[in-house]
């Protein structure tokens, strides 16, 4: 029972969403309208994307390149911003959560080399949100993207042309961050080893499985092909990486489908929540992931309305305020916490600041562009 307890508290989001699918089924009982509400297109997708990204990382891929780009380091600001803009950038193709669990371990290793633990909570504050703020870009870059991309109907250029905008001022507030670092001289000539570094044939295996990827997302490609293709390659070339997927992910999002499901076929709750939403996206979608983080509010609200550029863009900048406004960014608070437990006050503090700061920033910048 302690285990199923430690479980749920680890799964809260998981434990959630079932939550609600059970008691959705004493409202609506399960018929074969259920199978309907189930995005097989999204699970198929993320579990492909998850596999992927995870045989990648394993290999030391992400890594390998943090290495390659801090041989060019030269001061301590050239530090911050390789750190902080390989989360950035990177999250736009192996998602925000990916870029944390590789970047942030490396970062604070780099840190300790150099003797700068002292910049151990900015750095990865500004890590997070360029994590979270990087990946609202493409359709691919984060969860919630990806079944908002595949339910409204936008082309790849349609949702990049949406996202830029936003997308470009995030860099320039970063960058504005990291040029208020302090400039000191520093230099890396070897930051250690690469975990599978002459496995090279696994690697190119997962370059041309994250190509098929890229090619199901643009919808050239069914994405029952894609599924089979890296669960056949995963089995044969790299089993281990199974056991590296976020299974609960997929899960929760089938426990959110069935609750959205259901939920819609009660009319009075239906036109409530309408109501509440509609010409609202942006700021409901804000506030509901402050919550329940943005993932689940995106799930939740694509049911009761049809405004797919405002909820996008709700749900992407519903990322940013607590900790739990986006799951990505408990990643990198655990990490932290658990190499320098003396700094989880201060991390909490300045990272709500920094957050609540850029959310201002980036909904006023939203408002202006007319969103």
């Amino acid at each position: 029972m302690k285990r199923m307890i430690n479980w749920l508290k680890g799964e809260i989001v998981l434990a959630a969403a079932w939550l609600l699918a059970l008691i959705s089924l004493l409202i609506v009982p399960p018929d074969r309208e259920y199978l309907n509400y189930i995005d097989f297109r999204t699970l198929g997708l993320l579990f492909s994307l998850m596999a992927v990204m995870a045989g990648a990382r394993r290999l030391g891929v992400f890594r390998q390149a943090g290495l390659w780009l801090l041989e060019k380091v030269k001061n301590s600001r050239q530090l911050e911003a390789v750190l902080v803009l390989l989360c950035f950038f990177s999250s736009m193709a192996v998602t925000n959560d990916v870029a944390l669990i590789t970047f942030v371990p490396f970062a604070l290793e780099v840190l300790r080399m150099a003797k700068e633990e002292r910049r151990a909570v900015r750095v990865v504050i500004l890590q997070t949100l360029a994590a979270n703020l990087g990946s609202m870009a493409t359709p691919i870059g984060n969860p919630q993207n990806l079944y908002l991309y595949g339910i409204s109907g936008y082309s790849a250029g349609d949702f990049l042309m949406l996202m830029l905008p936003l997308t470009a001022l995030s860099l320039g507030l970063l960058a504005a961050c990291l040029l208020l670092t302090q400039r000191q001289k520093m230099e890396f000539k070897n930051a250690g080893e690469v975990p599978g570094k002459r496995e090279n044939g696994k690697k190119l295996g997962y370059l041309l499985l994250f190509i098929l990827c890229l090619g199901a997302v643009a919808k050239w490609i069914p994405v029952s092909a894609l599924c089979g293709a890296v669960a056949l390659y995963v089995l044969l070339a790299d089993r281990k990486t199974l056991a590296a997927v976020d299974y609960s992910l997929l899960l929760t999002f089938i426990g959110f489908f069935i609750f959205i499901g259901n939920m819609g076929r009660v009319p009075a709750f239906a036109e409530f929540l309408q109501r509440c939403v509609e010409g609202r996206e942006v700021g409901v979608a804000v506030l509901a992931s402050q919550a329940i983080s943005n993932v689940p509010a995106a799930l939740l609200l694509s049911g009761f309305t049809d405004s797919w550029g405002r909820l996008i863009v709700g749900a992407n900048l519903g990322g940013l305020g607590t900790l739990i406004a986006s799951m990505a960014s408990l990643i990198s608070y655990k990490i932290l916490a658990e190499q320098f437990p003396h700094k989880k006050r201060e991390y909490l503090i300045k990272f709500t600041g920094y957050n609540l700061a850029f959310l201002a920033v980036l909904m006023t910048g939203n408002w202006l562009l007319g969103g």
